[in-house]
């Protein structure tokens, strides 16, 4: 089943423990970010207020003893929007989302797919569809995923991954976050 809009927006809101994303893309052409994108480029720096729509989300998924959390799995070098998505990132991990990233420049094949998805509540799967420029073209709700493929996948992320703050760190410090 195809979710778009409002029937997306509740669909998400309404998981009721855990909301997991694998994101593995090196670039993503939202529209909505366009603008904060090119100002980002231009100036390095990224403001997002603490009213923020996503943020007020996450805090309230966190409030609500709901957590939420991704991994990024990328290869360096680190893509123009791969540093936006990180000055992003110390929002929503400020928020309370659990951001860790996965460095698979030195680790090729370990089991990760190359596909984008949410899973809700271990139970429900959402693939992120989008063209090879990035955009959204689709979210596809799974009607019998194999959930214990899926988890499998989560834990082989996690697995590979570290804090988005430790990972930060050691790019700072030249030192490849393990």
């Amino acid at each position: 089943m195809r979710l778009e809009g409002d029937a997306w927006r509740e669909f998400f809101d309404g998981f009721q423990t855990s909301a997991w994303r694998l994101e593995t893309r090196a670039l993503y052409s939202m529209p909505g970010e366009r603008e904060e994108f090119t100002s980002f480029l231009a100036t390095g720096r990224l403001h997002i207020p603490d009213d923020d729509a996503w943020l007020a989300r996450v805090r309230d998924f966190k409030a609500s003893g709901r957590t939420i959390g991704r991994v990024h799995a990328l290869t360096r070098p680190l893509s123009d929007y791969l540093r936006y998505e990180f000055a992003v990132y110390s929002h929503t991990s400020r928020a309370g989302e659990d951001v860790r990233i996965a460095d698979l420049t030195d680790t090729p094949h370990p089991g990760i797919p190359d596909f984008d998805f949410w899973m809700f509540d271990e139970k429900h799967v959402v693939l992120m569809e989008y063209d090879p420029d990035g955009v959204q073209v689709g979210r596809e709700l799974l009607d019998r995923p194999d959930i214990a493929r899926f988890i499998e996948y989560r834990d082989m992320a996690m697995c590979h991954s570290v804090p988005f703050h430790q990972y930060q760190a050691g790019l700072r410090s030249g030192v490849r976050a393990e």
